[in-house]
């Protein structure tokens, strides 16, 4: 145990170096590493470290979507985003994982050969998701297969390598890792596993072979065709393993046995115990062990997060249980918060606070979303990531285990990587759009779950993807947002297909008012909770003080509510930001920029290194 103890702080010490050419450990600290399998297992656990938290998971959205609405946005799109504001470019963690890499192919390591491709499996699955991120983030970035030492400046300050490079790389790695992981379950699945390296796989090759189309830049290396082959052999690699499944059981650990607004969807950000029939990868919550998140006080207080909720426009894009659209209703713009939620995909209340929903603990309040104090400002405030008590409220001491990689994911990248190839088929939709929709509640019908679709939702391609005309390719867009809405997808998916002007593009619209300086009701019962009214508080009637919701004129400067009269009757809300979303004309957000000072830094020794386009 000491052995181990030691080997980890050296680890964690690694983790800490944040260039690429500092001191790993010392030659006696080498052999406790690669002296034995238990060594290259104790190093290789430093790597998760990597990995996001519970807070991470269940903030990963933040507030750059284009469907999000909140009180603050990340400055990355606005106008005044300059080029010297990005510092991050941090190299440690890649040395970390090279170092275990260089090493095991050292004479310092005595393992048997299995061992040692099993851990370098594990090291290449991490290196790969390193340079993913930066793909990305950054594009073409150099690329480093082992740990550099003082003497090799032309290596260390080399230029970025393409975006050829890169990926083949990453398809290099994680082949590797698929191959040699020994791994195939862990407790919890927070272990990688070969899975975990088809799974990342399938994701990082949809990733560029959607780049690569919709942004014109195919080379001959590497198709958009052959790229998006490589993504549905991976998950396909997946969908054979019988063991992994869609979850369709509620988790048994609610603090509310008959809570409408959790179903086998929500359970798997919900359960203590991670859903380890869908989750490939994970995080497992231990109160005991420190390992809790902070949802319910992300969502849940007006002044710790962001006040993050959705927009109405994504909220329309929910179908129906018949599987018809919401948006082909009559007079569906004018539907009520309570009405909008009957007989809709199950996964809109278990994404946010509907008119059903129950707290432990909490009083009518709580079981609303709460405009009145401003956590809500749209009044579609997420639950996906909440536990259902107000105890957990303010603290971080959620105890709901969260997933990194599930099986829902590798069934769109499957769907949407043969759609792209024009080679799926009605089977193909059915065992995966079909089968997320059936979990979701909404009937088996012809063209929504059990084959493919034949006509476009106007809504959804005016509103989100103009541009698109094939009604596959829509629908499973469709499919992909609201299935994995908040964890932190959408980024780099509207980047993929080159939707950036969706961050200007898409309403930030909130729930329908049926009319102004009168109160009215979200939830069936008695109770009225909201009086939405241009009047200041003290001119407002007292029974209605506790239900106020102040909004500006339209011509104030101010950030915060305003209305719209609704064609239909009535008003809706809509929030708007003191410094407004931007998206530039020449595209520059697709990539963030290098950072000035690195390049600067390169030009002081002599080297160059290339900025992205724009910055």
């Amino acid at each position: 145990m000491k052995k181990y103890m030691t080997i980890l702080a050296l680890a964690v010490a690694a983790l800490q170096a944040c260039s690429l050419e500092e001191e790993m450990v010392s030659s006696g600290s080498r052999e406790l590493v690669f002296g034995s399998s238990s060594g290259l297992e104790a190093y290789s656990l430093s790597f998760y470290n990597q990995l996001p938290s519970l807070s991470d998971l269940t903030s990963a959205e933040g507030t750059s979507a284009d469907y999000i609405v909140a009180k603050s946005i990340n400055s990355f799109y606005t106008e005044g985003y300059s080029a010297e504001s990005n510092t991050s470019w941090g190299w440690g963690n890649l040395r970390n994982i090279n170092f275990l890499i260089d090493g095991i192919h050292s004479d310092d390591c005595t393992v048997p050969q299995e061992d040692k491709d099993h851990y370098e499996g594990i090291a290449r699955w991490f290196r790969a998701r390193f340079y993913l991120g930066k793909l990305q983030t950054y594009g073409g970035v150099p690329w480093f297969d082992h740990c550099l030492n003082s003497t090799e400046l032309d290596e260390m300050y080399k230029n970025r390598d393409s975006r050829d490079v890169i990926i083949s790389h990453i398809i290099e790695d994680l082949d590797f890792a698929a191959e040699h992981i020994t791994t195939t379950s862990s407790t919890g699945n927070t272990r990688i596993s070969k899975n975990a390296a088809y799974a990342l796989k399938s994701r990082a090759c949809l990733f560029e072979a959607s780049w690569r189309k919709y942004h014109n830049e195919e080379t001959t290396e590497w198709t958009a065709t052959k790229l998006f082959r490589e993504a549905a052999d991976a998950a396909s690699r997946v969908m054979a393993d019988n063991s992994v499944n869609l979850n369709s059981r509620r988790c048994d650990d609610a603090y509310l046995d008959d809570n409408p607004s959790l179903g086998a969807y929500r359970s798997l950000f919900y359960s203590k115990k991670m859903m380890t029939d869908e989750v490939i990868l994970g995080v497992q919550a231990s109160l005991d062990e420190l390992v809790t998140g902070s949802a319910n006080w992300y969502y849940n207080s007006a002044t710790y997060g962001d006040c993050l909720c959705l927009s109405r426009a994504l909220i329309f894009t929910y179908l129906c249980k018949d599987g018809t659209r919401f948006t082909d209703k009559s007079r569906y713009q004018a539907i009520s918060f309570i009405n909008e939620f009957t007989d809709r995909d199950e996964r809109l209340a278990q994404t946010v606070k509907g008119p059903h929903y129950q707290i432990n603990g909490g009083n009518w309040k709580d079981r609303r979303p709460d405009i009145v104090n401003g956590t809500a400002v749209t009044g579609y405030q997420p639950i996906k990531f909440v536990e259902d008590d107000v105890s957990k409220n303010g603290t971080n001491k959620n105890e709901n285990s969260q997933p990194i990689i599930r099986y829902a994911e590798v069934l769109l990248n499957y769907a949407e990587a043969k759609a792209e190839l024009g080679e799926l088929s009605d089977a193909d939709w059915s065992n995966t759009i079909g089968a997320l929709r059936r979990r979701a509640g909404i009937q088996e019908k012809p063209g929504v779950t059990s084959s493919k679709p034949t006509t476009v939702d106007n809504y959804l391609q005016q509103t989100f993807y103009p541009d698109i005309n094939d009604p596959v390719i829509l629908e499973i867009r469709r499919e992909r947002t609201l299935e994995l809405v908040l964890e932190g997808f959408r980024v780099d998916d509207l980047n993929r297909w080159k939707e950036g002007e969706c961050f200007e593009r898409v309403p930030m619209t909130g729930l329908h008012v049926p009319s102004l300086n009168a109160q009215f009701s979200v939830n069936d019962d008695d109770t009225k909770d909201f009086y939405v009214t241009y009047d200041d508080y003290a001119d407002v009637p007292s029974y209605a003080q506790n239900k106020y919701v102040h909004v500006l004129p339209e011509d104030s400067p101010e950030q915060g509510l305003r209305v719209d009269e609704n064609p239909d009757g009535g008003y809706d809300l809509r929030y708007v930001l003191a410094i407004p979303r931007k998206w530039h004309d020449d595209d520059r957000q697709y990539l963030h920029p290098i950072p000035p000072l690195v390049v600067r830094e390169y030009a002081s020794r002599g080297y160059k290194l290339d900025q992205n386009p724009g910055w």
